[in-house]
């Protein structure tokens, strides 16, 4: 037997255990299960990697959106200043004190009595009242300081609010900016906390209210977590009319006494416990036009003395603001209905040369309540051809009640309602306001929820069932107090005849 080499391998080979030959042996389906191996691991590595990227984007634009989203604004609460009794001015006490003063000719008197349109409880401050008036800056400020702090104090009793936690102030006040600001006396009197971003809005007329929200919207879209306080108020005692000239005498047949503090916040958690949501607001502005700008306008008469003089042209200056606020605000309130009507019309009169008329929208559809503001009987009168006179009710009470308390007027109004108990939750409330320069400004809120009566106490609270009286006009209260117009035989059957 040969000897097997140190060479030789020590198994043996044999044809049958040679490897194959791949090239010449490659199966077809074995090659198609790999790719499909590949191709499953490969969509699922994708779509682990879409998933990711599609929940990173998500939660990108989720942040995104609520950091940049409007803030929701509420109004947690407001309160309206009630003067004491011993302030108060009736037509008798109105007429009996002007005669007194010697400054208003017979004819004069006659004319604000006939123009006043209030009641026999409207308010004047001591300064007025007193024969002979005194106005001065220490009755002017203790006037501001009675109206501010009154209404604030029944704001935070009614809220439980400590007032280190207000984070922004805003007093408005048109005719009165001394130095130290309103906004500063509500600071010192209340100890608000050192970083308040506060403001003082002066000579924006009875519209400032409404302007004073629009801010404080805005401020609330940047300052998170936060209240803001609102005064809206007038005074009364440096800005009392004593000439002659009839133009300027209207401000005293309207304007009187109140004030107004309001609670906002854009505070999540606060929401159960307010009353509204701010939905919308707009503001109109007709300064750019002369005749606009110059129509309500503080000065000296002939005589050297200051007052507000209204001209001739107001009502139609106003119609034409209010005209243009409400085609600014329709599309943001109206339903589908009624702008698919105003622009089918619109297309047929001006595209199709179509004589049709015009189609006034029905702003009834959008507002269960209607807060126009105070500002005279003529006033309401012409926006009442519009409106019927239950919505109309809440203003012409206010007037007669209150009289023009300036931006004020409008939460006088809401509260008339809510003592009426008439706010239900889910009900659109539109407030609209008009001042000088002149503006026409709107806001829309939408409330929460019912409102309570037994536990709700303002103004309207402890007499709202002598409400509605058919007293606005004034007509028996005008002759009445005639025998306070000292003057001829002939003024006073003049007068007679007038009202009669």
């Amino acid at each position: 037997m040969n000897e097997i080499s140190a060479n030789t391998p020590f198994i043996a080979t044999s044809s049958s255990q040679k490897l194959p030959d791949f090239k010449q042996s490659v199966k077809l389906k074995y090659v198609k299960l790999g790719y499909h191996y590949l191709i499953t691991h490969g969509m699922y590595l994708f779509n682990l990697i879409s998933v990711v990227l599609c929940s990173t984007l998500l939660a990108f634009l989720t942040t995104f959106y609520s950091l940049t989203r409007p803030q929701n604004v509420y109004l947690v609460n407001f309160s309206c200043y009630k003067q004491d009794d011993e302030r108060k001015c009736s037509r008798k006490l109105f007429m009996e004190r002007s005669s007194l003063t010697g400054s208003f000719s017979e004819e004069n008197l006659a004319f604000i009595l006939e123009r006043s349109g209030l009641g026999d409880s409207t308010y004047l401050p001591d300064a007025v009242l007193r024969v002979p008036p005194n106005p001065s800056m220490a009755e002017a400020r203790k006037e501001a300081e009675m109206v501010m702090f009154g209404a604030t104090d029944d704001l935070l009793a009614k809220t439980s609010l400590n007032p280190k936690d207000i984070g922004i102030l805003i007093v408005t006040c048109s005719f009165f900016n001394p130095t130290p600001s309103l906004s500063a006396m509500i600071i010192n009197h209340y100890k608000l906390r050192g970083n308040i971003v506060s403001y003082n809005l002066g000579g924006m007329g009875c519209s400032a209210g409404l302007i004073s929200i629009d801010l404080a919207k805005d401020l609330l879209q940047v300052h998170p977590n936060t209240y803001a306080l609102v005064l809206s108020m007038e005074n009364i005692t440096l800005n009392w009319y004593s000439g002659n000239e009839r133009s300027m005498l209207v401000s005293n047949c309207l304007f009187r006494m109140g004030g107004a503090a309001l609670l906002l916040s854009n505070r999540r958690s606060g929401y159960q416990r307010s009353k509204y949501r701010l939905v919308h607001t707009v503001r109109t502005h007709k300064g750019s036009d002369d005749k606009c700008f110059s129509c309500v306008t503080q000065m000296e008469d002939s005589s050297g003395k200051v007052g507000v003089s209204l001209s001739k042209d107001l009502m139609a200056v106003a119609g034409d603001a209010l005209k243009t606020n409400i085609t600014t605000l329709g599309p943001l309130v109206l339903p589908m209905s009624e702008q698919l009507l105003f622009f089918a019309t619109l297309v047929g009169k001006k595209l199709l040369k179509m004589k049709l008329k015009p189609h006034i929208p029905d702003f009834m559809l959008a507002f269960e309540h209607f807060c126009i503001h105070a500002g005279g009987r003529a006033v309401l009168d012409e926006l009442e051809k519009n409106l019927s006179e239950w919505q109309m009710e809440p203003s012409r009470m206010t007037l007669y009640r209150f009289g023009n308390t300036s931006s004020s007027s409008l939460w006088y109004e809401l509260a008339y309602s809510e003592a009426k108990g008439r706010i239900k939750k889910g009900d659109r409330i539109w407030q609209i306001a008009f001042g000088s320069g002149f503006k026409c400004n709107s806001a829309v809120w939408r409330a929460i929820r019912n409102v309570n009566l037994d536990s709700e106490k303002n103004p309207w609270t402890d007499e709202i069932h002598q409400f509605p009286s058919r007293f606005q006009r004034s007509q028996s209260s005008a002759v009445n107090t005639v025998s306070y117009v000292s003057g001829s035989k002939m003024m006073r059957t003049q007068l007679c005849e007038q009202v009669s």
